[in-house]
């Protein structure tokens, strides 16, 4: 499955008092602000984005199971990316029964390939998978 885009950027920088909301050295508020409204626009709805220590949570309105995109700063370059789709495994168990997660999930990474590809400033896009077997 397609969980995790990296990608390289100069169009989301760290904004003014976002330090005191993540750990120092991360950022991603503005990219998350913009996935929020890219994701609404593309039929995916959510909430507000969350501070996390890691970065930024997008959260998506999902009946069967909690969906949410991840995102922030990636140490790979200056300029780097990181965004990631929970849960990124195909199956999830709730209520004691086991839930394909896969056709959800794909539609998100859809959605978010193309929110990245609509926005002139991002390059470099590239996709992996969260487990090393590429589930």
């Amino acid at each position: 499955m397609r969980t995790h885009l990296e990608f390289r950027s100069d169009s989301f920088p760290a904004e003014v008092g976002e330090a005191e909301a993540v750990n120092p050295g991360r950022w991603g508020k503005a990219l998350a602000g913009y996935l929020r409204q890219q994701l609404t626009n593309r039929g995916l709805p959510g909430g507000a984005p969350i501070a996390e220590d890691w970065g930024w949570l997008v959260p998506i309105e999902n009946e069967g199971f909690p969906l949410w995109v991840g995102c922030g700063n990636y140490e790979e370059y200056p300029d780097a990316y990181l965004c990631f789709i929970e849960p990124s495994k195909p199956f999830v168990r709730r209520l004691l029964r086991k839930v394909d997660t896969t056709e959800r999930v794909e539609s998100v990474a859809a959605a978010l390939e193309g929110a990245l590809l609509a926005h002139p400033g991002v390059r470099n896009l590239k996709w992996w998978a969260h487990n090393a077997d590429g589930t």
